[in-house]
């Protein structure tokens, strides 16, 4: 009897109600996710072509009475709206692009083609979807495309990636875990994304093409004869494999059919690519000590629904109920469906606008020293949650704005990411010590050591220690590889 009541307990089903809340981003918020990772020059021509694309959107006549767009002065979209969790979607991230990108465009119109905006950055990181990725290796995936050139090939080691994920990122990693998370990569479209060498972006190429009857032979040419094919010494490879003339033409064809830039497939990676550098923000200072802030382009004032489309609504509102022939009904759908497209694209760049303003203020504030001053050594430790904090921002946002951006200042033009700092040791006094600080004391100890007898690591490290830094001798070694300065024998 107590057997059977055990196995009546057994089969009991439990069930369970559980609430969860998701949030579903709204056309807007979609919108503003793709325009805020644009640095200018695509969001520029994302502004054109959506003018070009809708024709009840307009560029305003500008206003010789308006100046720049000062951060202090700006008017905030937040403050206006009310909406301050429009930045609270911390799951931004777990949404691959490819349905954001669908949110957005199934709220238009059907017979409308939409031109495709993504970077080559965001192509890759849509891809992160599809496969089973920890928050860690997440962000080592989006460092690692982030390294790729425009060709997507990887042009630096492993080691020297993990160094500075460490150094300037303060992301902890090991070669093999980077390995792992490039392996990964490698499967991602196209075939011969993320390869470290020509040889090997044929390679993953050919092995991705299982259908094709010529894969064995194309795989010796390039892993055992890859010299001979480089050289085009097919006369070689065709002895060595025992080729006739007819299937020494047939690799030829196949091989050229490979792609030896698989990055370009996907578009540029950046518009800044090849081109001069344009700046997404322009800080200036004065002999006071004030510095100011100016958002360079990209404003929402700049455009404009068409009064044509704003009177012809309202003369479709007066007919509002009244029996309308086919052809008045779809040029109604027609026109409020893209003055809607036009107003969530004017206040989604409201609120990016905002969102760069934000971050770029934060970034003044905690790296003040420099913008007054231009010295790499007054930078201090700062992070994406630093900056996020201050500027009142979820950390994607803040790391979306600083994705593909510069500033130009008096002393030059500067990647966003050059603010960002690892704290790297402690000094005697606990003030926080950046690796540039420390790189920088490791150049000079360097420059003024004596040549004939060259400081070892460990006796750098004692100096360092006698300046108040208190750092180890492989992590000397690490910072002497980044800065590109041989061992001590080598310097002789």
């Amino acid at each position: 009897m107590a057997q059977e009541n055990r196995q009546t307990q057994n089969q009991v089903q439990v069930q369970a109600q559980q609430q969860v809340q998701v949030q579903t981003l709204t056309p807007q918020q979609v919108m503003l996710v793709r325009l805020t990772e644009m640095p200018i020059e695509a969001l520029q021509q994302r502004i054109d072509n959506e003018c070009l694309e809708n024709p009840w959107l307009e560029k305003a006549s500008p206003d010789p009475s308006q100046g720049g767009e000062n951060a202090d002065d700006a008017p905030s979209p937040l403050e206006r709206d009310g909406g301050e969790a429009v930045y609270d979607y911390r799951s931004e991230d777990d949404i691959p692009d490819y349905m954001l990108r669908s949110a957005y465009t199934k709220n238009l119109p059907e017979n409308v083609e939409y031109e495709d905006t993504l970077t080559f950055y965001d192509k890759l990181k849509a891809q992160m979807a599809d496969f089973d990725l920890t928050e860690h290796d997440r962000q080592l995936m989006e460092y690692l495309i982030g390294e790729l050139d425009g060709n997507g090939m990887l042009g630096k080691s492993l080691g020297q990636i993990v160094d500075e994920a460490e150094i300037y990122q303060g992301m902890e990693t090991s070669e093999a875990e980077m390995l792992h998370i490039l392996a990964i990569l490698q499967q991602f479209e196209p075939a011969g994304v993320g390869a470290r060498s020509l040889q090997e972006c044929l390679i993953l190429q050919v092995r991705r093409d299982d259908k094709n009857p010529y894969q064995g032979l194309m795989l010796q040419v390039l892993e055992k004869y890859y010299e001979e094919f480089l050289h085009k010494r097919w006369d070689r490879i065709q002895l060595k494999l025992k080729l006739s003339a007819i299937q020494v033409e047939e690799l030829k064809r196949e091989i050229r059919h490979l792609n030896p830039r698989p990055g370009s497939s996907l578009g540029e990676k950046g518009v800044l690519l090849g081109h001069q550098i344009m700046p997404d923000f322009i800080v200036d200072t004065d002999e006071e000590g004030n510095i100011t802030l100016q958002l360079n382009g990209g404003s929402p004032s700049s455009l404009v629904i068409s009064e044509d489309a704003t009177e012809r609504l309202k003369e479709f509102d007066k007919v509002q109920g009244q029996q309308l022939s086919k052809a008045v009904q779809e040029e109604v759908r027609f026109t409020r469906e893209y003055v809607e497209r036009g107003r969530i694209f004017i206040e989604a760049l409201a609120q990016r606008r905002e969102s760069m303003l934000r971050t770029m203020n934060a970034i003044i504030k905690l790296q003040r020293p420099f913008f007054l001053e231009g010295d790499d050594m007054l930078l201090r430790p700062m992070k994406l949650e630093d900056v996020a904090t201050l500027a009142g921002l979820d950390i994607s946002t803040v790391s979306r704005v600083c994705n593909s951006k510069y500033v130009q200042t008096p002393f030059g033009i500067y990647s966003l990411k050059h603010f960002f700092t690892h704290k790297a040791v402690q000094k005697d006094d606990q003030e926080a010590a950046t690796q540039r600080q420390v790189m920088a004391v490791i150049q000079e100890l360097i420059d003024a050591e004596d040549k004939q007898n060259p400081l070892s690591d460990e006796r750098i490290a004692v100096l360092l220690k006698e300046r108040g830094f208190d750092i180890a001798r492989r992590t000397i070694a690490k910072y002497r590889e980044i800065m590109k300065i041989p061992i001590a024998r080598m310097r002789k």
